[in-house]
């Protein structure tokens, strides 16, 4: 530790002089500076989270989310569960639990308007399977399957005695249905019923908000979900342990696996765009969305796929200097075994984050008031304000994502400049992990916040070009089009940049302990001297690393294409297979992250010691001989490629001839 404090002191130079007050003030001003900004972004975060805060209150508070899947009667009873009481309506406020399945008592002749049904509807218990042609049929039917298809106040046995019992009890004769399994509806079973409820539910469901589309389509789905997010976790696990016990065999497997998988699921997404298209019975909404759907991620996948291969088929020749690069991360993880857990800890915090901020979603986009109406009957309203909530919980979630992720970075380079500026590199630092989150809780959680605030501010503009984009793009002006797509591109490589110096200046913190802005200008000055040396080695570790998140990428979503595929009628799956898509990246970066960081890090401490030491004995290097070969040798291989490409542009330049035109 005293090698590394004399580093930095040679890196920044400090002369205090103790007995002139004025010259104490100035060098203690950084340090001011730096504690009452990290200070300010604290408090400004943790004000964000008191609003998001209030809005989960409010949602769990004024939100059902059960009643986009279960469904719910025309009296404030969700079917499937125990119900509260609502004021004015004697029928609210009943047990439900053994009855799952709504019930419409004038099915044959329903209509609908403004998402409103015409008819009653009840909760039952299971549907009719028989045709049912008198009220002796429907007392008889209560009796015998348990299953009351009249108003709740009216007895079975007053089905045939009551005068108002035909006005309580479903139209005559009640037709055959049969439990619908996405919206828990009794379907009839009968030809001529079953076409108008058929267009009034198409109609229903076209004219609901997309959001609420997609929350059903999760909601239906989650089991599915939870499944290949899991699927994904595994993936990810193992990718971690071949990296560390990395062999050439590995990679060119890992290549093959890529590839094959790219391949393979380009040519499903093709076949399944085709085959939804030419399906006769395309006609929700939902279904054309997922055609449309089917092809954005065909066209991307095959783009993705071209340039994957294109690049492979480039940096063919630098696969052995992979193998070296990543037995040499190898050896600096296993000083800092406990560093493989580290993205463990980090998926778990992120998946409590992501279930909490999925569930207040869902309640936030069914939160709405229940008012009483004629009759008894209760009717949902929604609440102003609630889209404005949702943009706010929307943006929550991208920055403490962001937040997270950089609190890991910022762990593991903490470590690995432990372990690098120690001269005895047998005996490594004791605990370097928790030495690192300590450092990091009690000094630089400001830096983590600023940089993820930064990433945050950058995906805003996105987000609202995305929006006006979907909003305007029926105008079919083509010059708007490629306007807001070439803002799109612009603002994504800005993202990409900054994500990039992010953390070199979380690692240049960890090394000298400065603010955010004082780092990332350090981080550019050091990345733009050593440029020609580090920039190829890097570059391609990140290749491979990138080759590593597609695998989980594609396998995933291989698996959610054959799970969702099966589950076609009334359900945009194509958005959940979106969301497993990204949470399968994410998973994967989180663990693999572990090299990336690992692997910027180090070349980051390389080139501070390279600037700092000469290797003499006065000023040895910290580095490894092992790691100074391998630069060496990487980058004689880089000029030599770039020595043999000027002498054949030069060739080829003194062998032109001009020729007189015969």
């Amino acid at each position: 530790m005293l090698e590394l404090l004399s580093c930095r002191s040679r890196l920044l130079p400090v002369k205090v002089d103790f007995g002139d007050s004025a010259s104490e003030l100035r060098e203690w001003r950084p340090v001011i500076y730096r504690k009452c900004t990290d200070t300010v972004w604290l408090l400004l975060f943790f004000l964000f989270w008191t609003g998001l805060m209030f809005i989960t209150g409010y949602a769990v508070m004024a939100g059902a989310a059960e009643r986009l899947v279960l469904g719910y009667d025309s009296f404030g009873n969700i079917c499937g569960r125990k119900n509260t009481a609502v004021k004015g309506a004697p029928l609210s406020g009943q047990d439900m639990t053994n009855k799952k399945y709504v019930f419409f008592l004038n099915s044959c002749s329903l209509e609908m308007q403004s998402l409103k049904s015409s008819s009653l509807s009840l909760c039952v218990s299971s549907c009719p399977q028989e045709q049912l042609n008198s009220l002796e049929d429907l007392q008889s039917f209560a009796r015998n399957n348990g299953s009351c298809l009249c108003v709740y106040n009216l007895n079975i046995s007053s089905y045939t005695l009551n005068p108002k019992a035909a006005e309580l009890c479903p139209t005559l004769p009640v037709p055959p249905s049969k439990s619908f399994p996405l919206f828990n509806r009794c379907v009839p079973q009968n030809p001529e019923c079953y076409s108008k409820y058929a267009s009034v539910l198409i109609s229903m469901v076209n004219e609901m908000d997309v959001f609420h589309r997609i929350l059903s389509g999760i909601l239906t789905g989650r089991d599915t979900v939870i499944g290949l997010s899991v699927l994904a976790l595994a993936f990810s696990f193992i990718l971690v342990l071949a990296f560390r016990f990395i062999r050439p065999l590995l990679v060119h497997t890992l290549i093959a696996l890529v590839v094959f998988g790219l391949l393979f699921v380009s040519g499903v997404l093709w076949w399944l765009y085709y085959d939804y298209r030419n399906d006769p019975s395309t006609e929700l909404e939902t279904e054309k969305e997922n055609v449309k759907f089917l092809l954005g991620y065909a066209i991307f996948s095959t783009i993705v796929t071209v340039v994957v291969l294109s690049i492979i088929l480039v940096l063919r020749k630098r696969l052995p200097f992979t193998v070296q690069l990543f037995q040499i991360v190898g050896k600096i993880i296993g000083r800092i075994p406990f560093l493989l857990f580290q993205p463990l800890w980090t998926f778990l915090i992120l998946i409590v984050f992501w279930v909490v901020w999925v569930a207040v979603l869902l309640s936030l986009g069914t939160a709405g008031t229940a008012q009483t109406t004629s009759g008894g009957q209760v009717e949902y309203r929604a609440l102003s304000g609630i889209c404005y909530m949702a943009w706010y919980h929307f943006i929550g979630l991208i920055w403490t994502s962001e937040f997270i992720l950089a609190c890991q970075r910022m762990t593991i380079a903490g470590a690995v400049v432990t372990c690098y500026f120690n001269r005895n590199k047998s005996s490594p630092p004791p605990h370097p992990v928790l030495s690192s989150i300590s450092v990091l809780f009690c000094y630089h959680l400001g830096t983590a916040v600023k940089g993820s605030f930064l990433i945050t501010i950058l995906r805003i503009p996105r987000m609202v070009l995305l929006y006006l984009y979907n909003v305007l793009k029926q105008k079919e002006s083509a010059c708007a089009k490629c306007l807001f797509k070439c803002c799109f591109c612009w603002v994504w490589c800005q993202e990409i940049c900054l994500r990039y110096f992010n953390q070199h200046a979380y690692t240049t913190t960890a090394i000298h302990g400065t603010n955010f802005c004082t780092s990332a200008k350090d981080a550019v000055f050091i990345l733009a001297k050593n440029s020609a040396k580090l920039a190829s080695i890097s570059c391609f570790g990140d290749f491979i690393l990138f080759l590593g998140k597609v695998f989980v990428v594609c396998f995933t979503v291989f698996g959610g294409l054959m799970a969702f595929n099966y589950h076609r009628e009334l359900q945009a799956w194509v958005v959940p297979l979106l969301l497993v898509g990204f949470f399968a990246y994410l998973m994967s970066h989180s663990f693999l992250s572990v090299f990336e960081v690992t692997v910027d890090a180090m070349f980051l401490c390389f080139a501070i010691d390279m600037e700092t030491n000469d290797g003499s004995a006065e000023k040895p290097y910290f580095m490894d001989q092992e790691l100074l070969t391998f630069v060496s040798q990487s980058n004689k291989l880089t000029e030599g490629q770039n020595q043999r490409s000027m002498r054949s542009f030069q060739d080829n330049e003194d062998g032109t001839e001009l020729q007189p035109m015969t």
